[in-house]
């Protein structure tokens, strides 16, 4: 302390002391006036130091000139007991102690305005604090007294059922302090009077979750009311692993809270509109009830590689009562038929609610809810559809496709499936756990269909590892791998003496994995993402990968693997099954498969198959074609009708063959299945006295009048305006128990209208009255659904202003 203390200084120094510093400072005096200088002597009065000065201020200058803690402490417990008096005239008053009290917290400011449109979390239907990790966010303290260096202040943020230093569930902060080991920070950006403001900023790999906030002062705990802080993963975070560059895509992938999953078939693609709805009331809160529920370590919450598998698997109910219950039946009589739902709010809502699994889902709806949850929880997500998507039980990256003689598809015999499309997700993410090169874009998958580690669980699994069949890789990549790059192999099966018999007809490499759709950044259109999962079909880089997949999948050799295959003896069969090896094309041979007229129900279909030949020669065709209602998942429902010819060709030519289906043919099936179903058209086509054979499949799907919504394209925040929705039934045929789903977030609540059976030609209207509470733009989703139409969706979007 001698930079502090100078020579002139006579208490608190050795041999110095009251009296020598009256003697230097009389010696001074006289000297002066001994010499003729003026002398002016002002008196300071210290006698009210201990009541009068701020002793925080006191204690803070000595903090500043170096004085040790400890030593700041004594000084401070020095300055606390001690009394006082009032002298005057020769009366004294009774002594009377100088109180210093605890220091006691009175109230926190979340500051949750300012703090939520920083961290974008600002949309959160929620009164707690919503903040991102990694990110500084800022409390105000309130405190029964001024905040002085020789208080104890601690913030404890606490997680889980016991949180403890120890396991790093128990985050204590004083702002007087290091860092704190955890990688959390805090520091005091201004102390005023009573008030006390706080920066707080959580580790980038800090747990996500519910935090539990007490403030200790002594031996003092406050409790604020409403003390849970949410902590998010965060994309806009460098040090966070989820941290994503691109602004456009933070604002699709983690804050559009609407969009589009895609479905139909490879060449008959639409969207539909799904309000994902992650900011609505009880949504965050369901996702924190899917963690907690999930067992997973607080530790590994930390990690978004575990999130998302934990996710995956909680989302469907098949091991663990998740949210959705599946169900591909067709009977949905105790719950909703799946192409019911338009968005994932009232799913999770009621699940939140009842804690029991919601019925029905299928890929789309698991999906949409994945898509909720994740960037609820702050990782980017996207829906991702596969059109021509195989499930390969197997793991052979091969589906065989059994037919009849008549070309139909025998549903009971095949092990594996080509879906329509299915629909799963991708979440973007660093992968610390793998060698370099595998971060960006990951596939999960919750719906339900082969289990992985004993579970109903799928991925994460890097989209560079499917594209470079680097299947080895966890999580799932052997399935996600064949679903994108499987080949078709196509069997005739033919009864001889009673028994079947099985011919390889032809083997379809391009087929699998087709259009891989999402919708585009910031834009109302679907952006193909196929090159993201696989080459371009025949490329080298293509053949290297399949070569690579291969040398990890176990090859099943070129025999049929029908389900009931065992049945025949194979001795009975032939010595083998029939392999017929791919032979260079003598007739150039082709099929197209197309349709005369819009395929509108209640109307015949048009079909035709045109059967092509490019080479000189006479060539002598047998075609056979089927028409079949299928499922989604491939599952045929009904055989329609079938042709089946023997054709003439010269040379280059073709001929057109019509394959025409009658509207009583198909109507009451259509009206029997809750499903939405497609017109699946195969055709088989043999040219005699060769070896070729040739087999196309097409999927259509069936054509409906539209919705048409009017309101306004602007309006006024808490201002009502009226919509309208209109529906013409322009089809042949009435449509029975129609009803009309309509949601708006953040300006209508999801409702259902029963319009009753609507007869060719009449024209129905519903009006609502909406009240914006949100500002921005905001869609207004409706979808009409009949026993003959299981969904007609329509969209239009409004800005509200303030």
């Amino acid at each position: 302390m001698k930079h502090v203390i100078g020579k002139s200084q006579h208490r608190f120094t050795k041999d110095k002391s009251c009296l020598t510093d009256l003697i230097t400072f009389y010696n001074k005096v006289t000297c002066l006036v001994d010499v003729g200088r003026a002398v002016d002597i002002v008196y300071l009065d210290f006698s009210k130091a201990f009541d009068m000065v701020s002793h925080s201020l006191l204690l803070e200058k000595l903090m500043r000139y170096g004085l040790d803690k400890r030593s700041v402490r004594w000084v401070g417990n020095w300055l606390t007991g001690r009394t006082q008096r009032v002298v005057g005239n020769s009366s004294f008053s009774n002594w009377q102690p100088v109180t210093r009290t605890d220091l006691e917290v009175t109230g926190i400011d979340f500051l949750k305005s300012q703090n939520s449109r920083l961290h974008h979390t600002d949309a959160y239907h929620t009164e707690s604090l919503v903040v991102r990790r990694g990110q500084a966010f800022q409390l105000q303290l309130s405190f029964s007294r001024e905040l002085d260096v020789a208080d104890k202040l601690a913030l404890h943020f606490g997680i889980g059922e016991k949180p403890m230093k120890i396991r790093w569930t128990l985050i204590s902060l004083n702002p007087r302090r290091e860092q704190d080991p955890s990688g959390w920070q805090i520091s005091i950006i201004k102390n005023s009077g009573k008030e006390c403001l706080l920066s707080v900023i959580s580790s980038p790999r800090a747990t996500v979750g519910r935090y539990i906030l007490n403030v200790k002062t002594g031996t003092n705990i406050y409790r604020p009311q409403n003390n849970a802080v949410y902590l998010l993963f965060n994309p806009w975070c460098e040090d966070d692993v989820v941290f994503l560059a691109d602004e456009a895509q933070r604002k699709e992938y983690v804050l559009n809270d609407t969009g589009y999953i895609y479905v139909g078939s490879a060449y008959n693609i639409y969207g539909r509109p799904w309000n994902f709805g992650q900011f609505e009331e009880f949504v965050l809160d369901a996702c924190m009830y899917l963690l907690d529920k999930s067992k997973l370590k607080l530790s590994n919450r930390t990690d978004p590689v575990f999130v998302s598998r934990a996710m995956s698997a909680l989302v469907n109910a098949n091991d663990d009562r998740g949210v959705l219950m599946g169900n591909w039946s067709g009977n949905y009589s105790n719950g909703t038929c799946p192409t019911d739902w338009i968005g994932s709010v009232s799913i999770l809502q009621k699940y939140y609610k009842t804690k029991k699994p919601v019925c029905y889902g299928q890929c789309w709806v698991f999906s949409g809810v994945l898509t909720t949850v994740m960037r609820c929880l702050g990782i980017p997500s996207r829906c991702v559809t596969n059109f021509s998507s195989a499930h390969d039980t197997e793991e052979n990256l091969r589906v065989d496709i059994y037919l009849n003689e008549l070309g139909e598809k025998l549903n009971s015999m095949s092990l594996d499936s080509i879906w329509n499309f299915h629909v799963w997700n991708d979440v973007w993410m660093k992968r610390t756990d793998l060698p370099a090169g595998f971060d960006g874009w990951q596939a999960i998958d919750s719906t339900p269909q082969e289990q992985s580690q004993g579970i109903f669980q799928c991925g994460p699994c890097p989209l560079k590892a499917i594209r470079d069949g680097d299947v080895y890789l966890p999580f799932d990549s052997k399935f996600l791998y064949a679903e994108v790059n499987a080949d078709k192999v196509y069997w005739v099966v033919k009864k001889e003496n009673g028994r079947n018999k099985y011919i390889r007809i032809s083997t379809e490499t391009q087929g699998i994995g087709m259009n891989i759709s999402t919708k585009a950044v910031g834009q109302n259109k679907r952006e193909d993402i196929t090159a993201q999962y696989k080459y371009p079909e025949g490329s080298r880089e293509e053949r290297e990968a399949m070569q690579k997949a291969s040398s990890f999948i176990r090859p099943s050799g070129m025999i049929p693997r029908a389900r009931f295959a065992s049945a025949v003896p194979m001795g009975d069969m032939a010595p083998e099954p029939r392999v017929l090896h791919e032979a260079i094309s003598k007739t150039g041979l082709q099929l197209e498969i197309t349709n005369k007229e819009a395929l509108y129900p209640g109307n015949p279909l048009e079909l035709a198959i045109t059967v092509k030949t490019s080479t000189p020669g006479s060539w002598t065709i047998n075609l056979a074609g089927s028409c079949q209602l299928q499922s989604y998942t491939g599952k045929v429902e009904a055989s329609l009708g079938y042709v089946k010819e023997t054709i003439k060709l010269e040379g280059k030519s073709e001929m057109q063959v019509p394959l025409k289906i009658a509207a009583n043919e198909y109507m009451k099936m259509l009206a029997s299945v809750e499903d939405e179903v497609f017109i699946l058209i195969t055709a088989i086509a043999e040219v005699q006295g060769t070896d070729e054979k040739l087999t196309k499949e097409t999927t259509m799907s069936f054509e409906y009048p539209p919705i048409t919504v009017q309101m306004p394209e602007t309006a006024k925040l808490n201002k009502e305006f009226s919509c309208a929705f209109i529906f013409k039934n322009k089809l042949n045929v009435p449509l029975d128990n129609c009803k009309l789903l309509v949601e708006g977030l953040g300006i209508f609540k999801k409702s259902v209208f029963d319009e009753g059976h609507v007869k060719p030609g009449r024209i129905i209207k519903t009006e609502i009255i909406c009240t914006p509470t949100r500002l921005g733009e905001k869609k207004m989703i409706a979808k009409l659904i009949s026993t003959q139409i299981k969904g007609i969706s329509a969209e239009k979007a409004i800005t509200i202003t303030e």
